[in-house]
């Protein structure tokens, strides 16, 4: 409200000076606050999330990396642009996408034909959502803690998975998304065959901070409303 108010006289003298020369047909359509935002935004933990895990990826070269419930508009079209990527969500994709192969499934309850099925697996903000009825999924308050197990199965021994979910002071928010400890994530990780390699996180309006100390981190992370966390597994 305040840059609108702020912009309306530069809009009203560009729109006068405008006119003068111009007779073709005229709308007013006023954008009054472009004019004091940068050129993009970086501020958005979507930005450094996406950015941050496909350039991994794409060092890593692994032979299938599959994604479970990311942004097709957001990381998987980042991959897609130098890599097949193939898709899990529980909703429907109707649009065909080159280099992107879409499966509608339930990782909650998945086929068993999907065990071991690939070297590479990401599923970024996505698990924090599972048994929460958010996206048609079906009620389940340990939906979170079935659909890590059931994605750890998708992965060879010796593969890497890239997981982001938002942590803080532990809850669920209904039927917005759940808030992880980092830590206990971490030991539910474990449980399941997994073992962290590199940690990052993201708080509001900055970058990314990449761990030293992950323990440390965590802990302190757990004590906030809410960060990203970016875990990097490798799987047993």
């Amino acid at each position: 409200m305040f840059f609108s108010i702020r912009g309306m006289p530069r809009f009203v003298v560009g729109w006068i000076r405008f006119r003068r020369t111009y007779t073709g047909k005229l709308e007013l359509r006023p954008c009054l606050y472009d004019w004091y935002e940068e050129g993009g935004s970086t501020r958005n933990e979507y930005f450094w999330q996406d950015l941050h895990v496909a350039r991994k990826i794409s060092r890593a070269s692994p032979r299938k990396h599959v994604d479970i419930g990311s942004r097709i508009d957001g990381f998987v079209a980042h991959v897609a642009c130098f890599r097949e990527i193939e898709v899990f969500d529980i909703r429907p994709i109707t649009s065909k996408i080159e280099g992107i192969v879409f499966t509608q499934a339930d990782l909650m309850n998945p086929p068993p034909a999907l065990t071991s099925y690939c070297d590479s697996l990401s599923c970024l903000h996505a698990l924090e959502h599972f048994g929460l009825g958010r996206y048609g999924d079906p009620i389940d308050p340990m939906g979170s803690v079935a659909g890590l197990k059931h994605m750890t199965t998708l992965l060879e021994r010796g593969g890497i998975f890239y997981l982001s979910v938002p942590v803080g002071i532990e809850r669920v928010e209904f039927n917005a998304h759940r808030i992880f400890d980092p830590l206990k994530l971490v030991q539910l990780a474990n449980e399941n065959g997994l073992k962290l390699q590199d940690f990052v996180w993201f708080e509001d309006g900055g970058g990314l901070t990449h761990s030293q100390n992950p323990e440390v981190d965590m802990r302190k992370l757990s004590t906030l409303r809410y960060a990203l966390g970016i875990f990097t597994f490798r799987k047993n």
